[in-house]
């Protein structure tokens, strides 16, 4: 008995010769627009969609799978017999396999054509098709993707048909393929006003497996974005082993870290929290100040520039273990030293954070929140005592540390460089404790977080602490900013909070 398919592809790769195959196993094959024109000159015998329909293509091509003679083939249930009398009375054959696959929307989207040339890739006909099979797969096999043509081959080959489990899979691919693509269209439409909409619709397809997560026992996996080309999924690994889901993580901290900076600027990073960063005249420059910030905690670590990475940078990287080297591009002769550490992970990266919200799982739900790309409101002197030039820049230069360090962070800063770094204590004069023990000779600290009592105040006066810049925003404000003014003491209010928990 002679079986039907039904050929749609905008890629064209496989499809010949998958459509040979089912040729050879007695599969009618019916097509469209260049697909059937594509396999009409490599010699498939083929039917024109419009043949079955008696419709020619209309509207430039958006109408000509949309008619009851093609989706009655597909969607009628085999083993009912009101759908086989249906079948019947209309003359409607059935058609038992649907390939297809769609208008590159994703790809589109991202280029830079307009609003209108981008609407015209959103396929309607292709995703009619696919959830018509897919909601039938019992009695109609869908394929959607490319790489699941072989399969189908050996299936029919070895079994003579493709059996239930793996028709079930294809129909499970097709709408999650739709789910991701619909969520593309949709965000695309979106207006601005509408950034949390009714329901969420996310559009991300899976880079990699991954060989675990933040531990050995929990299974992970890499999903990149279709609709915005950030910086960690544009990158290229240039040496070492796979990333892994800490590495990943970690990676995209400390590049943006380093991208908060217009001079040279560099963060060592361990455990997704920045144990070092500085900036200065060059790449070798802000390495060596941000390695010298914390010579231990480094080790093992990921270096992060945003600069182009010299032979000379190259060779003081190498005199110490480091998981990952970043960096917007390196020199030929830089790229030899660092290969040979065979596992160090260099990674080209292509573009600066683009991302506008953070997302966070919970049990049951996501929370999504606007990235902190605000640094500060208005600065504000609040003391009789004025922050000289040189403070002031290393004020904000730790401010801009500060918003990369777990919760009631605190950077000691000396020279542009974050010589001592306290966070993640669910105290804040621990948090400041560390920040001051480990900042040797800083003159400047800044804080996430408004001070509710003097007390980081007395503690930075015992370290030579000459000037602080924090949120403000307290009610005891005053207690501050009067024990600043009886230690001499500069205090400089932003007006924005950065807590990251």
């Amino acid at each position: 008995m002679m079986k039907r398919a039904l050929i749609s592809v905008f890629e064209k790769d496989g499809i010949l010769d998958l459509a040979e195959f089912l040729q050879k196993e007695n599969y009618e094959i019916i097509s469209t627009g260049g697909t059937y024109k594509h396999l009409k000159e490599n010699g498939v015998k083929v039917i024109e969609i419009n043949e079955i329909t008696k419709f020619p293509e209309m509207l430039d091509g958006r109408v000509k799978t949309l008619h009851p003679l093609i989706h009655g083939g597909i969607l009628a249930r085999r083993d009912d017999e009101a759908h086989k009398e249906t079948l019947k009375e209309w003359n409607i054959n059935t058609i038992d396999m649907v390939i297809v696959n769609l208008y590159p929307f994703f790809e589109k989207y991202k280029e830079d054509l307009s609003f209108e040339e981008k609407v015209e890739f959103i396929d309607i006909g292709g995703p009619t098709m696919l959830r018509a099979a897919a909601k039938n797969f019992k009695d109609v096999v869908v394929i959607s993707d490319k790489k699941d043509y072989s399969t189908v081959k050996d299936q029919i080959t070895s079994k003579g048909e493709v059996d239930y489990s793996t028709r079930k899979k294809l129909a499970s691919k097709v709408f999650n393929l739709m789910s991701a693509y619909d969520a593309a269209v949709a965000n695309f439409l979106m207006e601005e006003d509408e950034a949390y909409p009714e329901y969420l619709s996310l559009s991300y397809r899976k880079a990699m497996d991954l060989r675990y997560g933040e531990n050995p026992h929990q299974r992970a996996a890499y999903y990149v974005s279709n609709t915005l080309e950030g910086a960690m999924n544009t990158f290229d690994i240039l040496n070492g082993k796979e990333l892994s889901y800490n590495n990943l993580k970690d990676l995209d901290i400390a590049w943006k870290v380093a991208c908060e900076f217009e001079e040279p600027a560099c963060c060592a990073l361990k455990h997704n929290t920045p144990c070092g960063a500085a900036v200065g005249e060059s790449a070798y420059d802000s390495y060596v100040k941000a390695y010298e910030c914390d010579k231990i905690s480094i080790f093992g670590g990921i270096v992060a520039l945003n600069r182009k990475v010299d032979k000379a940078t190259a060779e003081e990287m190498v005199k110490i273990f480091l998981e990952i080297v970043a960096a917007p591009d390196f020199d030929d002769d830089a790229l030899e030293v660092l290969k040979v550490k065979k596992n160090l992970r260099i990674i080209k990266c292509n573009n600066t954070p683009k991302n506008k919200d953070y997302f966070v799982s919970i049990d049951g739900g996501v929370l999504v929140q606007q990235e902190d790309n605000t640094l500060l409101q208005d600065l504000k002197v609040v003391t009789e005592k004025k922050p000289s030039e040189k403070e002031l820049e290393d004020m904000l230069f730790g401010m801009k540390i500060v918003k990369y360090v777990k919760s009631n962070a605190i950077v000691a800063v000396k020279d542009k460089k974050a010589v001592g770094i306290g966070g993640g204590q669910v105290n804040r004069i621990w948090a400041a404790n560390e920040a001051l023990e480990r900042g040797e000779n800083a003159l400047v600290l800044a804080s996430d977080a408004f001070f509710p009592f003097d007390d980081v105040v007395e503690a930075a006066s015992k370290y030579n602490i000459k000037a602080i810049i924090q949120p403000g925003g307290s009610k005891r404000d005053e207690d501050s900013i009067k024990k600043c003014n009886e230690l001499g003491i500069a205090m400089v209010f932003t007006g924005v909070r950065h807590f990251k928990h």
